[in-house]
């Protein structure tokens, strides 16, 4: 018999079928057993009935064992209904069980909603945590996330290519670089795909990748990861570089209509309010200083970029006058900028670049770019940077290329400001920062002694 998933049992009532998955819970009513049985579909009530053939073999079994059983399908009694789950008409009566795999005794409850764990804790036990319900809806929403980005660009014509993360030299420059034994060369992790997004450009015009990216920060914030997933997109032939923000707030727009379409259990957990977007707004950032001064008196209008407090007053400000959760920031100067964004042709002090705030915390980071030879490579030596290491990447200035410009975007970001997670790093399945890689410095440290 083929194996039916849990939700499909629905339209099944009478049918004998067969199904698998992990015991979630075990509940007894007098000698009446009842297993909650959990498989990628959702949850499945599976009743045991003194007699039958699978009530002896069940009395072994405990939580999170993987099992098949095959049985009947019945319908609930409606003062039996369980309007919380999906197949909360139905529950399967047990006849025969298969263990396939045994369990070691849990060490705490995770099926508990709201997880009463710490940090450490729920990621040194990831592969457990991983599957509580609110914790996998994350992913859930993550998923959809990059499958509307890559969708939305289909659309608009942008091909998909595959990014190294093993790169000679590195897009951003600074300190914030992992080193690697690479045989005989001076190698690093990529700090992003920028460069051969725009080698890329020569070939499609319109490409996007999809790319785990590095950054050696070394520090412990609830903003930021060492290895993050960047969704990158890159457009030649531009009339104006405002070009880029359209293509970004297409995106954007489509990626909220997916997540609301498509996630809406997810967002029942957490409580997520719909993301108000229409026409995002856009000002500069000598301008979002001054909003900011008069609405807080906080002065950092001379500063070189907003700090974290700063994009929450300025995304207060959105959502009060525009009705936006979203705000682009443009012209950032120069100097903070990497070599290749193109400076603002009518002051030369600041570039023709944005980033992108979702409720108070950048999510996009775009902008034009420099497409003449000489004036990039003037750049790079005026970055101090040695223009030998990008000779790879100048052959496509070299060679000819359009007008152009693009942006990434921070996945882990976006889930994180969607759901209100209070740690960016919750927001990935298992993240990496200078105390963690799939074990907590303190653990790595107890198995030292």
């Amino acid at each position: 018999m083929k194996r039916t998933l849990n939700k499909e049992t629905n339209e099944l009532a009478d049918k004998q079928v067969k199904i698998a998955g992990w015991v979630q819970t075990i509940r007894a009513h007098g000698k009446i057993v009842f297993f909650d049985l959990r498989d990628r579909s959702g949850i499945l009530q599976v009743v045991f009935i003194p007699g039958s053939p699978a009530y002896e073999e069940m009395k072994k079994i405990k939580p999170e064992w993987v099992v098949e059983i095959t049985g009947k399908i019945n319908k609930r009694p409606d003062k039996m209904v369980n309007e919380k789950i999906e197949t909360g008409t139905v529950e399967l009566e047990a006849k025969e069980i298969k263990v396939l795999a045994e369990s070691d005794p849990i060490p705490f409850d995770y099926t508990e909603k709201d997880l009463q764990v710490s940090l450490p804790t729920l990621f040194d036990q990831r592969p457990l945590t991983v599957r509580n319900e609110k914790i996998k809806a994350i992913f859930k929403l993550g998923d959809v996330v990059l499958d509307s980005f890559r969708k939305t660009l289909k659309t608009m014509d942008f091909t998909e290519f595959q990014s190294p993360n093993i790169v000679p030299t590195v897009a951003e420059g600074g300190a914030e670089i992992f080193k690697i034994d690479y045989y005989k060369y001076k190698a690093y992790l990529s700090q992003s795909p920028q460069l051969y997004k725009q080698i890329m450009l020569g070939a499609f015009e319109r490409v996007f990748t999809i790319a785990h990216v590095f950054r050696a920060e070394p520090s412990v914030t609830t903003r930021h990861l060492s290895e993050y997933v960047s969704l990158d997109a890159e457009l030649a032939f531009i009339e104006s570089w405002e070009d880029i923000m359209d293509v970004c707030e297409k995106v954007i727009n489509n990626m909220v209509q997916d997540v609301q379409r498509n996630c809406k259990k997810e967002l029942e957990l957490y409580e997520a309010k719909e993301p108000e977007v229409g026409t995002i707004p856009r000002i500069k950032m000598r301008e979002a200083q001054e909003i900011i001064f008069k609405r807080t008196n906080r002065d950092h209008r001379k500063e070189s970029d907003l700090d974290p407090e700063d994009e929450k007053e300025i995304s207060k400000w959105a959502l009060e006058e525009h009705k936006s959760d979203f705000i682009f920031i443009t012209h950032y100067p120069t100097k903070k900028r990497p070599f290749y964004t193109y400076p603002d042709p009518k002051d030369k002090d600041y570039t023709l670049s944005f980033d992108l705030l979702f409720r108070g915390l950048e999510i996009v980071t775009g902008g034009q770019r420099i497409n003449d030879y000489k004036q990039l490579t003037d750049n790079i030596k005026k970055w101090g940077n040695d223009l030998n290491n990008f000779s790879f990447y100048l052959q496509t200035f070299k060679y000819g290329l359009p007008p152009e410009g693009g942006f990434a975007m921070g996945s882990e970001r976006i889930v994180k400001q969607y759901l209100g997670l209070a740690n960016l790093r919750e927001a990935t399945p298992f993240p990496r920062d200078m105390e963690r890689i799939d074990q907590s410095l303190s653990i790595t440290k107890k198995k030292k002694k």
